[in-house]
């Protein structure tokens, strides 16, 4: 893949446990003695910019928006797939963590259905009170991106 065309300036991308920002612009700066293209990152929470050269993008897990196409089958996951009730709450959030890490809508998906269904039959703990509030968070910002989602499809994630 030519890492010169992975972003385009105004795209909006996802970074894993940042959230959301949109590509300002590509800079050359001098690092380490060693003049490198680097892409400016503005994300949406605290107007942070951040500047990260183009070869250390492919391993920072920074990714495009999920596109439409991929909605109806974060909606199933959403819907139905069925959590784990046997672990202990460390366990779980062991795994949710893990999750979330991953930056991925489908796993983030899976978090905030888990914890939403069991916030229905117990309260949560602070700790996994505050990961469902997060996850549920970048969960909505995300899809608040995903051109031709609707309101009402927004809605449907809680």
């Amino acid at each position: 893949m030519e890492v010169d065309y992975l972003f385009q300036i105004g795209e909006n991308i996802i970074y894993p446990m940042q959230g959301a920002g949109i590509i300002k612009a590509v800079v050359e700066k001098e690092i380490s003695g060693e003049k490198q293209q680097c892409y400016v990152i503005k994300m949406s929470i605290g107007n942070m910019l951040i500047t990260i050269p183009k070869d250390k993008i492919l391993n920072s897990s920074i990714r495009p928006v999920t596109d439409i196409m991929d909605l109806k089958h974060i909606i199933h996951i959403f819907q139905h797939g069925e959590s784990d009730k046997l672990l202990s709450w460390r366990q779980r959030y062991k795994v949710n963590s893990d999750k979330v890490k991953t930056g991925k809508i489908l796993e983030c998906a899976e978090v905030v259905r888990d914890l939403m269904r069991m916030k229905e039959e117990k309260a949560l703990n602070t700790s996994e009170r505050e990961m469902l509030n997060s996850a549920h968070h970048f969960l909505r910002i995300e899809l608040g991106l995903i051109k031709g989602i609707t309101e009402n499809q927004i809605k449907s994630f809680g």
